[in-house]
């Protein structure tokens, strides 16, 4: 059965429409969607601890531990299913009172309650953000209403309304568009009750490896029947240790021991600031290959000092003004002074942070506009906001400015726009006009021609190429508008055209210190870094270079695609973003003969537009540009999301860093999210990062490298220790004994559960290496490891079986006795002393430091376990005390040689067991693939990457390419 998610309430509604339903719904209507809908409560259900017992005891792995606890009572082993149950029952009481601390936490959190007048309000940012009215012209009623598009018309569920005014009405009634788990806030809380599967190849091997240890637990079976057949044992005995070999095979520790690593991953990343809202997600770190970086605030310092003004004269350049408050009266000033979205909150501004800079540049004093009737009469009219020069004294020499300006109207800022603009007034009778700033290129474009500088696009480049931020200026007169009211009618699309220019403002975007030795140290890790950013262009290739993202020896290609005219096909031009000097750009320049003349590195930079085109008309040739394309500017936050999922598409494990709302749905859509904010952000991001720049990307992958590494240790030492254990008690079937229940006890709680707990403790190594962990428990590493270290153990125990039975003093069991398993005997003491030293072999062995991790000796509390439990091993071995023969159900053995064999035989086992696992690590059997046939990548990017250093024509610089079947590449 499919389910579809119900279609939210503004789906298919007009910015008309919602005006029309602020008389609210009819009881009919109303009673439809509640009924659809259900009642406008984000529910987060707090169960009872009975209810949570219930559910966490049908966990298979506690009916498991339930099965072999009855099991263990039956075959005797009172003490040791004692402390298992003991443990479990703790385990159990934590589980539960986590659970439900943490589901009351998420109720609290949710659960509010607040009466209030919404007018217009300031909220939902990490800065506060200006909401303003929905738009009611006659052009804007017929226009869909969308809450991203109209995002600075929507108060979202969640926000906290810190200011409210109204100008033209008594109140102004908001209009509910979404309830309960429909909102952002219900998604949220959805997200957090049930998280997206995690689809990761190390998970889903480990179940089918835990059926591949049942299968030998069948094959185990089956021998000791027939052993025990053999001896004539009961057939109630046999059924029972039967099923015993079931949970020696496979432990029920496994799941909880895979997660440990994970856990020391997780504290240590709190303990450097870094948050972890999803743990499984810390081993999808291990796998990262590419980084997705936002510019502004995450590569670059988030706030942007004003550099200088470059004005117009007539239409020409003047040299910059380094100085905004020397600027004369007139539109550019005044654009500088009125056009933001600042506002006053208890009398101090707040608001965007370029926006604050600018304000402050120019020096003028933002005042309400309801503030008295002075305001009104001063200008003729109500304004939101009035915008006054410093006082006399406090301006430089020239000049001097007396008139203030009153704000009418904003139209906030839309990246979708990329611009803001307001209407404003001078006072009394003076008409109002339209000042507008944004990116340049679009301000050019709503520009008359013939005011826009002939070398507009050459200055733009001089600035942005030096890293610059740039904003251009624009201006309207609106003669029409007298009142407060009638700026209210006039649309935005109206005002916003046939402009006349004026100029740039450059601000300064600083890298920040901490960017470009973390991004050299990720290519030096074979680490893509991708910068996604909604700047322009060439502002992006200027902070590429400076961060290592580009090379000085490494080309940059522009990917130009045009969309189809009416007698024209869409096109795709690859243009050199900077030729050699002395070279003119020519078609074919960097070709001949058919071949690209230098093979060298290259990178792939295009725009926005580029990208929606490229995937619209060249979805074929899509996946060869994103092989090598490192900058997209002037994307859309939709557009970062979409790229997100097509390098995904190429299967790529993409990281996204990002600090702003913006980026919400690229942290989200990537298998590893870091916001580096406390806002919107950090809830769509499995990571949040207190520490304010990127040095927390490398943090995580290094953590990720770890924990998946250290996930794969313990994996192989609890199937080991299975293993070892396992054959231990096949070989004491053979004789119709086994070990006893305080052996067990010491095996698995006092040695094995205690290295496990200690062993993956180990820390991350210092330093990103180019390789990386394995993802599959189906390699020839790990598996070449299992099968060498098993016969090791197979081997080693086999020889202290077969050498005890040629000592002259042993003593064979007599089965005629009675006594439980036959205990003590000599067999169970031999197999029993070795055994033991094999499960600290394996946790040493296995304790891998390089190039994940750090050195094994760096783990002090694992190394002081280490030796504690060798000495006490030693002790058993060679003098055991009375009580602990007594104790652990051991045969007396006098024959000191015999002692010392078996120490001989450990030294080896060890030895042995050292270089096997070294010998793997460096890809000695790697000589085994080569027997079979050489297979293809899995990885589509690598096939892709293969292909093109396999064409010498790629790319084809300058060439035109037009949207054709002939012209696709083939993609295997």
């Amino acid at each position: 059965m499919d389910f579809i998610k119900v279609s939210s309430l503004e789906d298919g509604l007009t910015c008309g429409d919602l005006h029309k339903l602020k008389s609210g719904l009819s009881q009919t209507d109303h009673n439809t969607r509640k009924q659809i809908y259900g009642p406008n409560e984000i529910d987060v259900p707090v169960k009872s601890y009975g209810m949570l017992l219930i559910d966490e005891i049908l966990n298979p792995f506690y009916i498991f531990q339930v099965f072999s606890i009855i099991l263990w009572l039956c075959d005797g082993y009172y003490y040791y299913a004692g402390c298992i149950l003991l443990i479990s029952l703790v385990s159990i009481g934590i589980s539960l009172y986590e659970t439900r601390k943490q589901s009351v936490t998420l109720r609290n959190m949710v659960k509010v309650s607040v009466s209030l007048k919404v007018r217009r309000a300031t909220g939902g940012e990490s800065v506060p953000e200006m909401k303003t009215p929905l738009p009611d012209s006659p052009q804007a009623a017929s226009t869909l209403y969308s809450s991203e598009e109209h995002r600075r018309h929507t108060l979202f569920c969640g926000t906290q309304v810190i200011q409210a005014k109204t100008y033209l009405e008594a109140e102004v009634i908001a209009v509910v568009t979404r309830t309960g788990f429909c909102t952002i806030k219900g998604n949220l809380i959805s997200s957090i009750l049930h998280p997206k599967p995690i689809k990761f190849k190390f998970y889903e091997d480990s179940i089918k490896f835990v059926l591949v240890l049942a299968v030998f637990a069948i094959i185990g079976n089956i021998y000791s029947i027939v052993i025990l057949i053999k001896h004539k044992v009961l057939v109630s005995l046999i059924v029972i240790r039967a099923l015993d070999l079931i949970t020696i095979i496979v432990p029920p520790a496994l799941p909880a021991a895979m997660t440990v690593g994970t856990i020391y991953a997780q504290n240590r990343l709190n303990k450097q600031g870094i948050f972890c809202i999803s743990p499984p997600r810390i081993n999808v770190c291990g796998k990262i290959k590419m980084v997705c970086f936002d510019k502004t605030g995450t590569l670059t310092e988030e706030g942007l000092d004003v550099w200088g003004v470059v004005p117009l004269d007539e239409t020409s350049f003047l040299p910059i003004t380094h100085e905004p408050r020397c600027l004369p009266d007139g539109p550019l000033l005044y654009s500088l002074a009125s056009c933001h979205s600042v506002c006053l909150l208890k009398g101090q501004a707040i608001g965007d942070l370029m926006d604050l800079k600018m304000l402050d540049s120019t020096g003028w004093i933002l005042e309400d506009g309801d503030s008295s009737e002075q305001t009104k009469e001063l200008f003729g009219t109500k304004v939101l906001a009035v915008l006054k020069p410093p006082s006399l004294e406090e301006q430089p020499h020239g000049p001097k400015h007396r008139i203030p300006i009153g704000v009418q109207r904003r139209f906030p800022f839309s990246s979708s726009l990329q611009r803001m603009s307001v209407i404003a007034k001078l006072p009394k009778d003076s008409p109002s006009y339209l000042y507008m700033k944004g990116a340049p290129e679009m301000v050019a474009s709503l520009c008359r021609s013939e005011t826009v500088p002939p070398d507009f696009s050459a200055m733009l480049r001089q600035y942005t190429q030096d890293g610059y931020r740039v904003l251009g200026f624009a201006y309207k007169l609106l003669n029409f508008i007298k009142t407060f009211e009638e700026a209210q009618m006039v649309s935005r699309e109206s005002s916003e055209c046939d402009l006349t220019f004026l100029g740039f403002l450059i601000m300064r975007n600083v890298l920040k210190p901490e960017t470009a030795p973390v991004i050299y140290g990720l290519r030096n890790a074979d680490i893509r870094p991708v910068m996604v950013t909604g700047d322009n262009m060439l502002t992006a290739m200027n902070v590429a270079r400076s961060c290592h993202m580009v090379e000085p020896s490494e080309k940059v290609f522009f990917v130009n695609v045009s969309p189809p005219s009416h007698h024209k096909t869409a096109t795709l031009k690859f243009i050199p973003a900077e030729p050699q000097p002395g070279e003119e750009i020519r078609e074919g320049l960097y070709q001949q003969g058919g071949s690209f003349l230098d093979r060298g590195p290259y990178h792939f930079a295009m725009n926005g537009k580029s990208f929606a085109i490229l995937c619209d008309y060249f979805p074929d040739m899509l996946p060869k540009i994103l092989i090598n394309a490192t900058i997209f500017a002037r994307m859309s936050p939709e557009q970062k999301t979409q790229l997100v999922q097509n390098f995904q598409e190429l299967n790529y494990c993409v990281a996204m860093c990002g600090d702003g709302a913006n980026d919400c749905g690229a942290l989200k859509a990537a298998d590893v999210g870091i916001s580096l904010s406390d806002a919107e952000a950090s809830v769509a991001s499995p990571f949040t990062s207190k520490i304010n720049n990127i040095e927390c990307v490398p943090a995580v992958i290094r953590e990720g490298r770890c924990s998946l590494e250290t996930s794969f240790e313990m994996f192989k030492y609890m199937a080991l220790y299975s293993f070892t254990q396992f054959i231990s008690v096949l070989i004491l079937y053979s004789i119709n004994s086994n070990l006893g229940d305080p052996q067990f006890l010491l095996i698995d709680l006092v040695i094995t559960t205690s290295m496990a707990v200690l062993m993956g403790k180990t820390g991350p190594a210092n330093e990103l290496g180019i390789k990386r962990p394995l993802a599959t428990l189906i390699s020839i590493t790990v598996l070449g490891s299992l099968v060498i270290q098993t016969l090791l153990i197979l081997a080693t125990q086999l020889m202290a079986f077969f050498i005890t039975h040629s000592q002259d003093w042993y003593v064979p069991i007599n089965g005629s006795t009675g006594v439980p398993l036959n205990l003590p005997n000599y067999d169970n003491t031999a197999v029993f002393c070795l055994s033991t030293y094999q499960y600290l072999i394996l946790a040493v062995v296995l304790s891998k430091g390089y190039p994940f991790r750090k050195p094994l000796y760096t783990n002090v509390l694992f190394l002081l376990l280490l030796i504690v439990l060798l000495a006490m091993l030693l002790w058993i071995t060679l003098f055991p005390l009375g009580f602990m023969v007594s104790l652990l159900q051991l045969k007396v053995i006098d024959d000191i040689n015999f002692k010392l064999v078996l120490i001989g035989m450990v030294a080896v086992n060890f030895i042995a067991a050292y270089l096997m696992e070294t010998l793997l690590d460096h890809g000695y059997l790697n000589c085994l693939r080569h027997l079979r046939k050489k297979r293809e990548s899995k990885k589509l990017y690598k096939r892709l990457q293969s292909d093109l250093r396999a064409q010498s024509t790629w790319p084809p610089v300058n060439v035109v390419l037009h949207r054709s079947p002939r012209d696709s590449w083939p993609i295997r």
